[in-house]
């Protein structure tokens, strides 16, 4: 895959792209290819995506997906997060294809930070998804930020001996030592 210098990528164009075991986002129409997930990253992922999965299982109120499924906020945008929850109020947005528009709640496990902390996060605000958690398995803590206002919150961070909770999800309680666990 050859990049093109100040190309702006489209949806349709991403979409296009030939299948070569790589994934793509695009941000403000810049492809941005991604490096594949460690093992730790995909633990993390697996961990927080049951304990979604379950508790929606449970009580119901949306549903629970991961990556890959691309999140096309806008023809220059089609983010992939690495776990995202579609409240009930927001079940139009899912096609067959992908999501059209904002999960409820973004989740990713930070790989890269100025693409995590500043990039999707910018985006995922100006978009207005609800909820967006960062799970930095680096500082072993986890950034929460919450729509207030059309703006994301000062971010709420959460370290071991903390509990995770969303008024999203009424009653899911995520304990962050064992999401942050070495090893699940």
């Amino acid at each position: 895959m050859s990049f093109q210098p100040g190309k702006v990528w489209t949806y349709d164009e991403y979409a296009a792209l030939p299948e070569d075991a790589k994934r793509y986002e695009v941000i403000e129409g810049e492809l941005v290819e991604m490096s594949a997930p460690n093992v730790r990253h995909q633990d993390i992922l697996l961990w927080v995506a049951v304990q979604l999965y379950q508790h929606v299982a449970a009580f119901g109120g949306g549903r629970v997906f991961v990556a890959p499924l691309d999140v096309v906020l806008s023809n220059i945008n089609v983010v992939q997060p690495d776990v995202l929850f579609v409240a009930d109020s927001d079940q139009d947005r899912i096609t067959a294809p992908n999501l059209q528009g904002a999960p409820t709640l973004a989740v990713e496990v930070l790989s890269d930070a100025g693409h995590d902390r500043v990039r999707k996060r910018r985006l995922y605000e100006q978009f207005g998804v609800q909820e967006y958690w960062i799970v930095d398995p680096h500082t072993e803590r986890v950034e929460v930020y919450r729509i207030e206002g059309g703006t994301f919150s000062e971010a709420t961070v959460l370290e071991a001996g903390a509990t995770l909770t969303t008024g999203l999800l009424p009653g899911l309680e995520l304990d962050v030592e064992t999401l942050l666990a070495d090893g699940l």
